[in-house]
């Protein structure tokens, strides 16, 4: 059970002690992944930057994932969860458009429209506060290998046991304090879960930045 992210975060950091050097980089997947990613930046000396991803819905059940999508466009899917639910294609188009934009907009607050650069040569500690289904993980995972790290690691406080073993083939290495099989909610691991706001994430990320900023 953690405080809140920041306590997890701070934990985290000290899994993650022996990755990073001058050519490793945080990303936080926002929301709570950024609070994450900011106790392991500052813990690491790392910079700390965003990718965003977001789950595709399933219809008239909101909180289940049926997928995600990444903000370079691409998309990963439950397919068995969209063949039970017998989701129509023109929904799941739909929805993938709306996630998408969301998505984007959420690029153009956290980094200004900016386009994430190469990683060539470098190493990406990929965070989020807790994975359950996995798929907005991988969907941040397949978008980062596109930018052809040297090394894609993926580290969250929690990550559930049934999706650890599959998701594990999409990163190079990855870490995560606890994989619990009895696995209902990433915040049934949290004394305080609430939400995160935009300001909140901006705040971190410029702080990293002061904080890193030669003197």
């Amino acid at each position: 059970m953690f405080e809140d992210r920041h306590d997890a975060g701070r934990k985290l950091a000290e899994r993650l002690a022996d990755y990073g050097g001058h050519r490793a980089v945080v990303l936080g997947l926002p929301r709570g992944g950024v609070v994450v990613g900011y106790e392991v930046s500052m813990a690491l000396g790392l910079p700390l930057d965003v990718l965003v991803t977001h789950k595709l819905r399933a219809p008239q059940e909101p909180e289940l994932a049926i997928g995600a999508v990444a903000e370079d466009g691409s998309a990963e899917f439950d397919r068995q969860a969209i063949k039970s639910l017998a989701v129509p294609e023109a929904y799941l188009r739909q929805e993938i458009d709306l996630q998408l934009t969301e998505a984007r907009r959420r690029v153009q607050l956290y980094r200004g429209g900016r386009p994430l650069p190469s990683f060539k040569g470098k190493e990406v500690l990929l965070i989020d506060d807790g994975v359950a289904t996995g798929y907005t993980a991988l969907a941040g995972l397949r978008a980062v290998r596109a930018l052809e790290p040297e090394r894609l690691v993926l580290a969250a406080p929690i990550i559930a046991a049934r999706t650890a073993s599959w998701l594990a083939t999409a990163a190079d290495a990855m870490v995560c304090l606890a994989e619990p099989s009895d696995f209902f909610a990433i915040g049934e691991f949290y004394r305080d879960f609430s939400q995160v706001s935009d300001d909140e994430v901006l705040s971190l990320l410029e702080a990293v930045r002061l904080a890193l900023a030669p003197a």
